[in-house]
């Protein structure tokens, strides 16, 4: 399985690491594709070096999409290449997730009209005004499509992300430790 991840400087630093690295545990290959190919920058300051430029990729060539939170998701919307990726990826009905400000790439893309969604509350009115039925819920799984309200719903977000994406929880446990229920 293969999942794209957009980013640009802005990202939300925890709505970008906590599913990448969910997503490494299950062995999915993760690719992380910004606008230009040179580190960018969390609101945190973690820096991410990109795999790939967004007007280089292939949407045919993954399964997922994945969009992290933070001022990143504005600067995304403004790039038609990065539109494009993601309004193919749902136009094909490929699944596609976005927490927080995320979903204003799904906007610019035109892709929220009758989908129900969760998200930032800041732009709840705007998801609103594209005909998304709002909820104000940690996730919500609607099709093809996994949103999330923010960083404090990373556990929701990230379990009905791997849940969407049909992957077994492959946790390994060495030295005989396991994990404490």
């Amino acid at each position: 399985m293969k999942v794209l991840i957009l980013v640009a400087d802005g990202f939300d630093d925890l709505t970008l690491f906590v599913p990448w690295y969910r997503l490494r545990e299950e062995e999915v290959a993760v690719t992380i594709a910004a606008p230009l190919l040179h580190a960018v920058s969390g609101t945190h300051g973690y820096v991410v070096e990109p795999d790939a430029v967004i007007h280089e990729i292939n949407p045919a060539d993954f399964d997922g999409l994945l969009i992290p939170d933070g001022p990143a998701a504005e600067r995304l919307r403004l790039r038609e290449e990065a539109v494009d990726v993601v309004r193919t990826f749902v136009e094909d009905g490929m699944k596609v997730a976005a927490i927080g400000h995320g979903l204003q790439v799904l906007l610019s893309a035109g892709a929220l009209d009758g989908r129900r969604v969760t998200c930032a509350p800041g732009i709840r009115d705007d998801v609103r005004a594209a005909g998304a039925i709002y909820s104000d819920e940690a996730a919500i799984i609607d099709g093809p499509l996994v949103t999330g309200r923010g960083p404090d719903d990373l556990p929701a977000f990230t379990h009905a992300l791997m849940t969407h994406l049909g992957t077994p929880r492959k946790l390994k446990v060495k030295n005989g430790n396991a994990p404490r229920s």
